[in-house]
C-alpha cells in the first residue's frame, strides 16, 4: 500500500501527461497541463495564424513565385490583438500592402477576430449579472499561462470604461426605436426609485401578447412633466396616439395626468395592486386582512356597478374608524374597475388588472443594479436601467391571456372614435378568456 503513496503524491501535485500523448501535442503540452479549454485556446490561436497567412497567399500570391500581375506584396508582420474569452490578447500578425506601397490591405480574417464587440458583449453580460469590476479578472475562463500574461483590457478602469460604452449603447438603442408600425393593445407605465432619482418607464404590449420595452425617463420625482416628456417621446418616435390602446398605471396622479395630456380620453386602468398598498398602509397590522379580503372580492366581480358599490361602501365605514385609508380609497377608484367596465374577463383581466408585467421588468432591472452602491449622475441611471430593461426583453414570453387581446384593441379604438356619447352596455366590450 505505501508504494502507492508517490504515484499518487505526483498525481495530486501534476497530472502527468501519456508520452504518446506529449509526442504528439509538441509544443502544446505545457498548455494541457492547465486544462483542456487552455489546450483549445492554444490550438485556436495556431490555427489563427495558419488562416491568417493563408489569406496573404490568396491576397499576394504564394510566396517566391513571380506574378506580373500582383496587386499586393507582404510587408512583414506586426503586433495586433484579437478578442479572446472577454480579454485582449496579442497575436503576430501579418501585413500586406498595395503593389505601389500607398495603402495598407486589410486583412478580412484579422479584422474578424480583433473586433472589439464580443469583448463588449461579454463585459455587459456579466457586469449585469453581478460582476463588479475588481471581480472581473477572476471570473475568466482559464485560457493557460502564456495567453495570460499577454492579456489586457481586464483590467477595474478598461472593464469599466467598456461597461459605460455598452452601455450607452443600449441607452441609445432604446430611446432610438422606431414605434410608428408597432400596433399596441395595452401600455403600461410605472417607476423605478433609483435613491433620490426617479426613472419612469414604459412597456407596451402588442395586440399578438408580446412585451416590448418603448422607453425611459429621468426626473427627480414622479412628476407630471416627466412622465409627459416620456409620453412625448413616444409619440416623436412614431407611436399613434389614437390608436386603442388601454393604459395601466401605477396610481400616481401625476403619471395620471400626462396620460390625459398626451393620450386624452383613452381607458385607464390603476393598479389594483398600489392601491392595495396605499391603502392598507394606513392601517393597523391586525386590521389590514379583512380590508384587504373585502377589496379583492370587488376587483374580481364581473359587474361594474356591483364593484363600485362595494369599493364605496368600504370606504364610508373606512371613513370613521381609519379616516386615512377612507381618502386614500376613493382617489382614482372607479379607473381601478376599468378592466371590469370594459368587460375583461378570465386570465387577461388578471393580467391587465394590475402593472406586474410591467414589475416584472423593473425586478430584471434591480436585480441587474443590486452591486451599485453610488449613483453618480442621472446619465448613469438611465444607462443602467435602459441596459436592465433590455435585458430583461430577452426573457420575456407573451402575456397570459394575450388571444383576446386583437379584440380588445379594435374594440377601444371603435369606441374612442365614436361620433356620440354611448351607454355602458354599448361601450362594453366583452372579452373573455
Amino acid at each position: 500500500m505505501s508504494s502507492n503513496v508517490p504515484v499518487a503524491q505526483a498525481t495530486r501535485d501534476e497530472a502527468v501527461l501519456p508520452e504518446r500523448v506529449q509526442e504528439a501535442l509538441g509544443e502544446l503540452v505545457g498548455a494541457a497541463k492547465e486544462g483542456l479549454l487552455a489546450l483549445s485556446v492554444g490550438v485556436g490561436l495556431g490555427v489563427l495564424s495558419e488562416m491568417l497567412e493563408e489569406e496573404v497567399d490568396e491576397v499576394v500570391g504564394l510566396k517566391g513565385k513571380w506574378n506580373p500581375e500582383r496587386t499586393a506584396v507582404r510587408h512583414g508582420h506586426d503586433d495586433g490583438e484579437v478578442t479572446l474569452g472577454g480579454r485582449r490578447v496579442e497575436v503576430r500578425r501579418p501585413r500586406v500592402r498595395t503593389a505601389d506601397g500607398s495603402a495598407e490591405v486589410p486583412l478580412a480574417t484579422y479584422e474578424h477576430f480583433a473586433d472589439r464587440d464580443p469583448l463588449a458583449r461579454v463585459v455587459l453580460e456579466r457586469m449585469l449579472a453581478g460582476v463588479s469590476t475588481r471581480r472581473y479578472r477572476r471570473t475568466q475562463e482559464p485560457v493557460g499561462e502564456e495567453v495570460e500574461v499577454r492579456a489586457r483590457s481586464t483590467s477595474k478602469s478598461a472593464v469599466s470604461r467598456t461597461f459605460v460604452e455598452r452601455t450607452r449603447q443600449a441607452l441609445v438603442e432604446l430611446m432610438s426605436r422606431q414605434l410608428a408600425d408597432l400596433r399596441l393593445a395595452v401600455m403600461m407605465i410605472d417607476g423605478i426609485e433609483l435613491k433620490d432619482r426617479m426613472m419612469i418607464v414604459a412597456l407596451g404590449i402588442t395586440t399578438e401578447g408580446v412585451k416590448i420595452p418603448l422607453g425611459l425617463w429621468e426626473g427627480s420625482t414622479e412628476n407630471a412633466t416627466v412622465a409627459t416628456a416620456l409620453l412625448s417621446n413616444l409619440v416623436e418616435r412614431g407611436l399613434d396616439p389614437e390608436q386603442g390602446m388601454l393604459l395601466v398605471i401605477d396610481g400616481s396622479k401625476a403619471l395620471r395626468k400626462a396620460v390625459r395630456t398626451v393620450f386624452g380620453a383613452g381607458p385607464v386602468q390603476r393598479c389594483v395592486r398600489h392601491k392595495e398598498r396605499n391603502v392598507i398602509r394606513h392601517l393597523a397590522e391586525r386590521d389590514r386582512p379583512p380590508i384587504l379580503a373585502r377589496m379583492r372580492r370587488a376587483w374580481a366581480e364581473t359587474d361594474y356597478e356591483h364593484a363600485l358599490e362595494q369599493l364605496t361602501r368600504l370606504a364610508d365605514e373606512l371613513e370613521h374608524t381609519h379616516p386615512g385609508a377612507a381618502a386614500s380609497l376613493p382617489e382614482g377608484m372607479e379607473e381601478t374597475l376599468t378592466v371590469i367596465r370594459l368587460r375583461i374577463k378570465g386570465k387577461l383581466k388578471r393580467t391587465l388588472e394590475s402593472t406586474n408585467p410591467c414589475e416584472s421588468m423593473i425586478d430584471c432591472v434591480r436585480t441587474t443594479q443590486r452591486n451599485v452602491k453610488h449613483w453618480t449622475s442621472g446619465e448613469m441611471g438611465l444607462r443602467w436601467t435602459a441596459a436592465g430593461m433590455l435585458e430583461a426583453e430577452k426573457q420575456f414570453r407573451k402575456v397570459i391571456g394575450y388571444t383576446a387581446l386583437p379584440q380588445l384593441a379594435v374594440a377601444i379604438e371603435r369606441r374612442l372614435h365614436l361620433q356620440q356619447p354611448t351607454t355602458t352596455q354599448e361601450a362594453a366590450i366583452a372579452v373573455t378568456m
